[in-house]
Formats: structure tokens, sequence, C-alpha cells
């Protein structure tokens, strides 16, 4: 069976909370998930009939079912249990340190960045798919924004503009770059779900411009990066971190940068104010 990682990691509240999960109780929520996805698949090929996404109405009832709202950072909710208490970070804490013990186990991003290493894509590239989808341990609406803000201060121009417009160029196939609509979307969104007017003008933006193919390039890249065998690391990606962002001496967090509140949040998400 194919196994939709994104969908498998969502069901159990986020990549935070898969990480404080022991191999035992991981191995018994995939054997689980994957036997109601077969008795899904079963039943629909049964019936004869493909599979029935849920529309935009049936999504928005299912919000007073939950006591948290989908849209918290993975650090500031787990989908099932109890969050646990992190570790602290170090005084002058380095992506490297955000990467262990915020952003971990962040297969998907590791992932995406090696399947852009190994494609030979461009390091401003490789960098962006390397970091595009770590604030969403923050915050996950608009995330395409706030990951930019985030990492704006630090890296080069191309790498910024690529993760902010990723979000948007998800929506939009292309079939040319090798990106289709995939059907995760539908039953995040709804099948008849419609992106805001903010997307869409921003996609009539990107169509002609200049760098389109860098957020596009990451769209590419994101898409295919959820193979539950894969073993990466952050180790191939030094290198091109050591070149092309900016760490702060004094540590993220502490540089007086426009987004070291972002990263004070992210190393304190315990703070109650």
């Amino acid at each position: 069976m194919e196994i939709d990682r994104r969908a498998f990691i969502a069901s159990l509240g986020g990549t935070a909370a898969v990480s404080l999960m022991d191999s035992e109780a991981k191995a018994d929520s995939l054997e689980h998930w994957m036997e109601e996805q077969l008795d899904e698949q079963v039943a629909a090929n049964q019936a004869g009939q493909p599979e029935k996404f849920p529309t935009v109405a049936e999504i928005e009832a299912q919000i007073e079912t939950r006591n948290y709202r989908r849209g918290a950072g993975s650090l500031f909710v787990s989908g099932r249990g109890h969050v646990k208490k992190l570790e602290p970070m170090p005084k002058n804490p380095q992506l490297q340190d955000f990467f262990r013990l915020r952003f971990a186990p962040a297969n998907h991003v590791l992932q995406s960045a090696t399947r852009a290493l190994k494609t030979g894509m461009s390091e401003e590239i490789v960098l962006a798919c390397l970091l595009h989808d770590c604030v969403l341990n923050l915050i996950k609406p608009d995330h395409g924004w706030w990951g930019a803000q985030l990492f704006e201060p630090y890296i080069p121009e191309k790498s910024t503009f690529a993760i902010r417009y990723h979000q948007t160029l998800r929506f939009y196939p292309d079939s040319d770059a090798g990106y289709e609509y995939p059907d995760q979307y539908f039953r995040i969104f709804g099948e008849d779900y419609k992106p805001p007017a903010h997307i869409e003008a921003t996609y009539k933006m990107l169509k002609n411009h200049k760098w389109y193919m860098e957020p596009r390039l990451v769209t590419v890249n994101d898409l295919y990066a959820f193979d539950p065998k894969a073993v990466v690391s952050i180790d191939p990606f030094q290198d091109i971190i050591g070149r092309h962002f900016k760490s702060p001496k004094e540590g993220l967090g502490n540089d007086n940068s426009p987004s070291a509140h972002m990263w004070r949040t992210l190393a304190n998400p315990d703070q109650p104010l």
C-alpha cells in the first residue's frame, strides 16, 4: 500500500507529536492507520466508485468536534495525548539547534531538500526546500508568508521568494514542471475548495514573474518528499547552510532582527504570555 506520509503524520497531530512517540507506538499507529485506509479503499473498490472527498462545508462542520484549532503550530498542540516537556535551547541557538530541538524529526523538509540536491537544483533552491515548512511548528495558515518572514533576515533573496510563494503555487498545477494538484488537498481543504482572492491575485503575479520557477521548484520537491523508508539528516546541508545562512553570533532570537521574536517563540512555546 502506498502511504501518504503527510496524512499519516497529520492524523497523529503533526511532526512534533510523532517525535515524542516511541518506536512501538509509531508502529502501532501506522498499522492502525493503514488498516483504516485499506478498509476505505476496499469499500470504494467494491462499490466501483472513486474515493469520496469531503466538501468545504463538511470540513467546516468538523471545527466544533475538536479541542484545538487546525492552524495551531505543531509545537503548541498535540493531536493525541499530552504534549511533552521540551529540552531547553542552548544559550546562543543556531539553525541546526532548532532542527534538532524544535523542528525534529523534520523528515519532510529533509527529504525535500535531499531530492532537490540530487536533482541538481541551485543551492538557493535546496536551502528553500530545507526551510520551506519549518514555520509549521509555529503556525500553519499563510505559512509561506510566515516562513519567509522567519528566515528573510538570514538567507538569500531568491530563497526567501521561493519559501513565500510556494504556498500559492501548490494550488495550481503545472504539468510542464511536473506538478499536479495532490489528492491530499481535496482531503484537507475539500473537493470544492477555491483559493481565496489574495492567493489568486498572487498566482497571477507569479505567472509573469522572472523568478516564477523558484517557488515552483519547491512545490515539485515538496509534493514528492514523503517516503516513509527514506533515511535523511541535516548533515549533507551543513556546507550550504554555512554558505547561505547568516547565523547571528548572538544566536537566533537574541539578535534583534525583524523576526527575532518568532525564534524566541519557537524556543519557548510553553511561555504563558
